[in-house]
């Protein structure tokens, strides 16, 4: 079960970076100062853990999200965290970057157990473990450092590949509530099949989360940010599709055949898709209104 997978992707990857801790980038790396990434981290502070929201990466552009934890098990809000790099914990960081906080879900959404989330994006262009160090700016010293495994290839499609054609549940063949556990469902976002809007070769923003039953502490309010989104290019011609997770929106059933078709290793998922039906962007975790306006606007906004 996807349920399970990703509770155990969780727990697995929570136990390393409680152990040793992690972090990403939002900004351009550049070359660091200082001697080995073990050296930065023994610096005086609080060593703290970090609960990562996404792991699902390829060679490339490695979107990373992560909550860092103190000691008290309290969330750790800070505009911004420095970034080291290593390919060791015994070498020298060879990048530094800075990562920035971006907001989870919108006014009125259901409360997630974090307002923020620590997002990042590095340029990882060969498979291996990679060590990163995090430490927050501003206030108390805290610091986490961790590791990222980048796959030889994706498990969900990546970008540039073709959107596998699902026909996925629209309004014309099921309620409302049976399509969306959402608190208050948008019936826009079930108008339209991903089949339909790759046959008619429209752009369109795909969403797969479950408000209701999602396993993370920040993912309930995607499905919210995707309708904040749509509502701000309602006459554009672009379409916006929200597919839930489990068969029969029970957990107990297991996965539905969409998302074994997209091959989602974990969830929530945002897809960004062009009118040739590649993907565009793709976002794993909590995507922040302002993370996929500025996507939307650069890849599918004529």
């Amino acid at each position: 079960m996807l349920r399970a997978a990703a509770l155990g992707l969780f727990l697995g990857l929570a136990v390393c970076f409680v152990a040793a801790g992690c972090g990403g980038s939002s900004s351009e790396q550049e070359e660091p100062e200082g001697s080995t990434l073990e050296s930065l981290w023994r610096a005086p502070g609080e060593d703290v853990a970090i609960t990562p929201g996404s792991a699902d990466f390829g060679p490339g552009r490695v979107r990373l999200t992560f909550l860092i934890i103190d000691g008290q098990g309290a969330v750790v809000t800070r505009p911004t965290a420095r970034i080291w790099l290593a390919k060791g914990l015994e070498e020298r960081p060879f990048a530094e970057t800075t990562a920035r906080s971006e907001a989870i879900g919108v006014e009125g959404s259901d409360p997630a157990d974090a307002t923020e989330i620590f997002v990042t994006s590095l340029q990882l262009p060969e498979p291996g473990t990679y060590w990163l160090l995090a430490e927050p700016v501003g206030g108390r010293k805290i610091q986490a450092v961790g590791t990222v495994v980048v796959k030889e290839r994706t498990a969900a499609p990546d970008v540039g590949a073709a959107a596998p054609p699902s026909r996925t549940p629209t309004l014309a063949t099921a309620t409302l509530d049976e399509l969306s556990t959402s608190r208050v469902p948008d019936p826009e976002l079930h108008r339209s099949s991903v089949a339909d809007a790759l046959a008619d070769r429209t752009p369109f923003v795909l969403v797969f989360a479950t408000p209701k039953y999602c396993t993370s502490r920040t993912c309930g309010p995607v499905v919210d940010v995707v309708s904040t989104v749509r509502r701000d290019h309602a006459d554009s011609g672009i379409r916006f599709i929200h597919v839930e997770i489990y068969e029969g929106n029970d957990p107990t059933k297991g996965e539905n055949r969409w998302v074994k078709e997209w091959k989602l290793p974990s969830e929530p998922w945002v897809f960004v898709v062009g009118a040739d039906g590649k993907i565009r962007d793709r976002f794993e975790g909590t995507v922040s209104v302002r993370e996929l306006e500025a996507s939307v606007r650069e890849h599918l906004a004529s």
